[in-house]
């Protein structure tokens, strides 16, 4: 539980102060509340009331009542305000560091933990983290003081009859903890299909289109419903084993009652047999004591549901802030990136360790500065995978990766993916204008310079023809422009970086052919110093490199020029036949 709880409160932070005034307050409240039976006793006791001067001996006793009932208010409300600034700012700070270590994640790590798993570790996890903390702040701070408080002023009342709270606890304790060994797998449960739900709508929302063209709504709505249901039915088997609770601390305080009303009214009727001048006020103060006491069990029931039900939360949590990024930064990392040269070295890569198979095996691979590579194969060849071993967003399982001479990790992070600019193949734009999206490339970026990069990617034209330019509002994911004019968004947002290594991931797929031509042509006349990795499905698009690999089964079959692999590769020969007839029947289609 230590190594659970350590981590999380590393993000209490600034308000450790309204963490420890808390409970402070709530000492005070419980303290008031102990004591006002207490002066009850004494204002309605007869033997005071039969003297003289029994008006002022209400009069005094009152007073202290109403004193101690505005102190006990105050306290609480105090305690309140208190518990909710520490609460949500606790909250606040635990989203914040999620985030920040999720950030410094490698792609491993999130595909460690899943998209959906992290979405809701960082929303529903923290709430109920969130709740947990001012509950135990306010009630699990309270419920042991007042209990303390109350037992030691039934111990003065009368030490006999307050024994039977000490017999009770142990019993009730017993049936607690017991209902927690129980629930307890029901919620590790829970929140693995809570991310599974989220999956869903995750999945749902974000391939809305694909849903709708295919029809597949109801589909998807079962889908979501049985996830949703799998929730619904876990927690109701919870909820119902934690319903006990209430009945098991109603029997114990109903039993504690009907024990002491019962021994204590023996001992008044019977004179003294179990305290000499025991009274019906001390029996009525010592009844309200009992209530308090097994009260303090009822709220402690509540908070120790609660934090069954967060416990969970805080250990998946826990989980993401203890977890090192399998991808850092070294101590002292080099720097600058001398030149575009890259060079794989004996370079096999999987995925997981557990994974039986490799994605890639035995690359070796040298390309020269300011060279133009070309990458061709199947879907499954693991071109991808290649070329995210660049940037280091995986690390090689065996083997080494160099750029510009050094060894990928010995670069500081930063630096080597300033340097090496990737086009994923699933291109993303975000919600801002056209210029803050180019500008996330390089975010000191003049207008000048943004011309030009879109010049060279072809995207300058289409920009001028919308009536805001470029401050034209990209919505979310790129929604209103088409999939080719947010390829060149995105190739000219990586070529404001001036980088040294530009890696195209299929990144022209969605243009025309002659776009495509023009967007190479730009790039071997204006930045012929950069290195460029080219993934392409048509060779139209690689023919002209200086250098195209073929891959297959993440193995290196061919690698040449053009003219090399016809004459070299069948593969390469059967891919080149086959565009180069599906074109021709193109072109006499489009001439009849």
């Amino acid at each position: 539980m230590v190594k659970t709880i350590k981590p999380l409160l590393k993000s209490v932070r600034q308000y450790k102060k309204p963490s420890v005034i808390t409970p402070f307050f709530m000492a005070l409240e419980a303290l008031c509340e102990c004591l006002i039976p207490f002066f009850m006793a004494q204002m309605i006791n007869q033997d005071a009331l039969a003297q003289e001067g029994a008006m002022a001996h209400i009069l005094t006793y009152g007073g202290i009542l109403i004193l101690l009932a505005c102190f006990s208010i105050m306290s609480g409300v105090l305690a309140g305000q208190f518990a909710a600034t520490a609460s949500c700012g606790f909250a606040s700070n635990l989203r914040h560091d999620l985030f920040y270590k999720v950030q410094k994640f490698s792609f491993a790590n999130v595909d460690e933990f899943s998209t959906s798993s992290l979405v809701t570790r960082l929303t529903t996890d923290v709430t109920n983290v969130q709740q947990s903390y001012q509950m135990c702040l306010r009630i699990a701070i309270r419920v042991p003081l007042q209990f303390i408080f109350a037992i030691i002023m039934s111990f003065t009342i009368n030490a006999s009859l307050a024994w039977i709270f000490i017999v009770i606890m142990p019993l009730l304790a017993l049936c607690l903890i017991a209902i927690m060994r129980v629930v307890m797998p029901f919620f590790k449960r829970i929140f693995k299909k809570y991310d599974a739900l989220n999956n869903s709508v995750q999945e749902n929302v974000g391939g809305i289109r694909v849903v709708k063209s295919f029809v597949r709504e109801q589909y998807e709505t079962q889908k979501f419903d049985k996830a949703a249901s799998e929730v619904r039915n876990d927690f109701t088997k919870a909820e119902k084993i934690l319903a006990l609770n209430n009945p098991i601390m109603t029997f114990f305080i109903n039993v504690a009652a009907v024990l002491i009303s019962y021994l204590g009214a023996t001992a008044i009727i019977q004179s003294g047999t179990l305290s000499g001048d025991f009274t019906p006020t001390e029996l009525s103060a010592l009844i309200t004591y009992g209530i308090q006491v097994l009260s303090c069990c009822m709220m402690f029931s509540m908070v120790f549901v609660m934090i069954t039900m967060s416990f969970e939360s805080a250990r998946r949590i826990s989980e993401v802030l203890t977890k090192q990024s399998d991808i850092v930064s070294p101590e002292n990392g080099v720097t600058e990136v001398k030149d575009g040269s890259i060079r794989f070295e004996n370079v096999s890569f999987k995925y997981s360790e557990k994974a039986g198979k490799y994605a890639l095996s035995d690359i070796d691979l040298t390309i020269n500065a300011g060279e133009t590579v070309g990458i061709l194969g199947s879907t499954g060849s693991s071109k991808t995978t290649l070329i995210q071993l660049i940037p280091r967003l995986y690390d090689a399982t065996e083997g080494n990766v160099y750029v510009g001479g050094v060894n990928v990790k010995d670069y500081h992070l930063d630096t080597l993916r300033k340097d090496v600019s990737i086009v994923l193949q699933k291109n993303v734009l975000f919600s801002g204008t056209i210029k803050e999206n180019l500008r996330w490339g390089n975010e000191n970026a003049t207008d000048e310079e943004l011309v030009r990069v879109c010049q060279l990617a072809q995207a300058d034209e289409f920009i001028n023809a919308f009536p805001d330019g470029y401050d034209t509002y990209i919505e979310q994911g790129g929604t209103n422009v088409s999939g080719g004019q947010k390829q060149r968004l995105c190739i000219a947002r990586a070529l404001l970086r001036k980088p040294k290594v530009l890696i195209l991931d299929d990144s022209t797929s969605a243009v025309d052919t002659k776009t495509d031509a023009l967007i190479r042509h730009a790039f071997t006349q204006e930045i012929p110093d950069t290195t460029k990795i080219i993934i392409a499905q048509r060779i139209a698009s690689v023919e002209h490199a200086d250098k195209i690999i073929v891959l297959d089964g993440g193995k290196i079959l061919a690698c040449g020029n053009h003219d090399e692999l016809l004459q070299t590769s069948e593969i390469y020969k059967e891919i080149y036949d086959a565009q180069t007839k599906s074109r021709a029947v193109e072109t006499e289609g489009g001439e009849a």
